[in-house]
C-alpha cells in the first residue's frame, strides 16, 4: 500500500480574485511560504520517500519545505499540473462571472469544457494513470502538490462521485488531503487537513 499526501499549495495574493490556472509567475508571500512550513513539519515523520510537484511556480514554492523536512527529492510532475483553463487562464472572476461558459463550466463539471482547455475527465484520466504508477512503484508514502480543482478530481475519482459534487467538499490553501493506494485502488483517508 501507498499512502499519498495530496498537498493544496499555498495562499497567494491573487487567490479568489483571478483564475490563475498555468499563469506562470503566480508567487506565494509569507503567509503561504509559512502554511508550506507547516505541511513539511507535520510530515517530516510519515517516511515520504518523495515529494512531487506540479510545474507551476506556487507548487514547486510549497514542495521545497516539504522536500527539506521529509528529507526526499522534489520531483516536477506534470500530471499534477492545474487544470488547463485555456481561454479562460489568468481571467478575473468578475469578468468570468458573464460569461455562460463559465456558469456551465460551474454547474456540470462532469461535462463542460474551458474553451480551448481541458474538461475535469480529461483531468481524472491523467491523475488516475499516475496514481497507478505511484501505487506500483512499491513506495511506501509519497507526497503530491498540486491545485484545488485537481484534489477534488482525486477526491471525487477514490469516491465514485460525479465532478458535479465538486463543491460539496473543501480543498482548502496548505491543506493535506490523504489517500491510500493498492491493488484494490484508492481509499480517501483524510480530507482537507490544515497544519
Amino acid at each position: 500500500m501507498t499512502t499519498i499526501y495530496l498537498v493544496r499549495h499555498g495562499v497567494h495574493d491573487q487567490l479568489g480574485g483571478r483564475l490563475c490556472g498555468r499563469t506562470p509567475g503566480v508567487l506565494m508571500g509569507e503567509a503561504g511560504l509559512g502554511q508550506a512550513e507547516a505541511v513539511g513539519r507535520r510530515l517530516a515523520n510519515k517516511d515520504v520517500e518523495a515529494v512531487y510537484a506540479s510545474p507551476m511556480e506556487r507548487t514547486r514554492q510549497t514542495a521545497e519545505p516539504i522536500a527539506r523536512a521529509c528529507g526526499a527529492p522534489r520531483i516536477e510532475e506534470p500530471a499534477l499540473n492545474e487544470i488547463d483553463f485555456g481561454d479562460w487562464n489568468g481571467a478575473t472572476f468578475a469578468d468570468l462571472d458573464h460569461q455562460p461558459g463559465w456558469r456551465r463550466w460551474n454547474a456540470e463539471r462532469d461535462q463542460a469544457r474551458a474553451p480551448r482547455g481541458e474538461t475535469m475527465l480529461e483531468v481524472q484520466l491523467r491523475l488516475s494513470c499516475w496514481l497507478e504508477d505511484v501505487a506500483r512503484s512499491g513506495a511506501s508514502a509519497v507526497v503530491a502538490v498540486s491545485h484545488a480543482d485537481v484534489i477534488k478530481s482525486v477526491v471525487a475519482l477514490s469516491l465514485g462521485l460525479s465532478m458535479r459534487s465538486h463543491d460539496r467538499f473543501e480543498v482548502s490553501p496548505g491543506s493535506i488531503t490523504t489517500l491510500s493506494a493498492d491493488a484494490w485502488g484508492l481509499k480517501l483517508q483524510g480530507l482537507n487537513e490544515t497544519p
